[in-house]
Formats: C-alpha cells, structure tokens, sequence
C-alpha cells in the first residue's frame, strides 16, 4: 500500500475512533507507520489529509449502499437488505459520526462530503422506494422521499440509541421496526 493510502486508511480510523480533535498528526504518522516528512510530502497538513479521509469514508458508504440497494429483489427486499446488512454497530457510522462532530461541522469544506453523503443516501433510498410504487410493489399512497429521510434517520438513531446503551440491541430494535413499517406499506 502507498504511503498516502495508509496516512488516508489511518486518518479514517482515528477520526472514526477519536473525532476531529482527537486525531493528531502524530497519531496518524504512528498508526501509518511512516514520518512527519512523508506525511507533509503527501498533505499540506491536518486539514487537507481529513478532507481526503472524510471523502474516502464517504465514497465508501455510498458504494456499499448502492451495491446492496441495486441488488435483486422487490424495492422491499433491497431495502432490508441494506438496513440489516452487518455493521460495527457500538462503534457508529464511520460518517454520521462526523456529522456529530463539533470541528467537522463547524468546516464548511469538511462537513459538505458528509452532508452529501446523507443527501445521496436518501435519495438512492427514496428512488428504490419510487420504483417499488411503480411496479406495484408498494402503496401508491407511500412518499417514497419522507420513508427515505426515516431509513437514514432509524439507521443514524439506531447507532446514537446501541451506544448509548453498549448494546446492539436498540440498533437492531430499530431496523426491524423499520423493515415492518415499510412492509406494511407491501401491496397486498
């Protein structure tokens, strides 16, 4: 792996693991195993290399939701399998995480791949939802972009509530209340 591969890899970790403040360069520089030199070589500073971890996580997240939200299956079938795919649940969503984050938020330049994250998110989910009430496989009557805002919403929540408790068991409480609500929404 290339030196920058492994400063982006390691800066996505600690700033999962720590938050903005938390994740110092020389943390990063021990976690990659290489020098302040070759980091500083790669990166202008601090700033620079989380925007292009940030963007990596981000990135990330949005493949893994569209490979499982383009699979087979009805609209309902997708659904769940991206809402009950494994996660490292107590740990949190690698982005939403940053979205909770004071420094991260308050950078109009770090913030915006997280922000764009949760837009696709719910549109990727909203437009699978729309395709389900076209081929019937949904109720006509069911808003496709407000059920997406609550998909990311239980998900997100979901995190908040199993870390809170050191349990993942509200997280998957949640899902499932999730799966039913839409199942109920199935056409007969």
């Amino acid at each position: 792996m290339s030196t920058p591969e492994r400063l982006i890899e390691s800066t996505q970790e600690l700033l999962w693991e720590r938050g903005y403040v938390g994740t110092s360069p020389k943390a990063i520089q021990q976690l990659a195993g290489v020098g302040q030199g070759s980091m500083y070589h790669h990166f202008s500073g601090k700033p620079d290399l989380a925007l292009a971890a940030i963007r990596r996580s981000a990135e990330q997240r949005m493949a893994q939701a569209d490979q499982e939200l383009s699979g087979p299956g009805t609209a309902l079938e997708r659904i769940t399998v991206y809402l009950r795919r494994e996660r490292d649940v107590l740990r949190g969503c690698p982005v939403g995480r940053l979205a909770q984050d004071p420094d991260v938020v308050a950078d109009e330049t770090l913030v915006r791949p997280v922000a764009e994250t949760f837009a696709y998110l719910r549109a990727r989910v909203a437009s699978v939802l729309d395709e389900g009430r076209e081929r019937g496989e949904l109720d006509p009557g069911l808003d496709p972009v407000a059920t997406a805002a609550t998909v990311i919403a239980v998900l997100q929540g979901g995190y908040v509530l199993a870390r809170a408790a050191g349990s993942v068991e509200p997280f998957e409480q949640a899902v499932e209340g999730a799966v039913a609500l839409i199942a109920a929404r199935a056409a007969d």
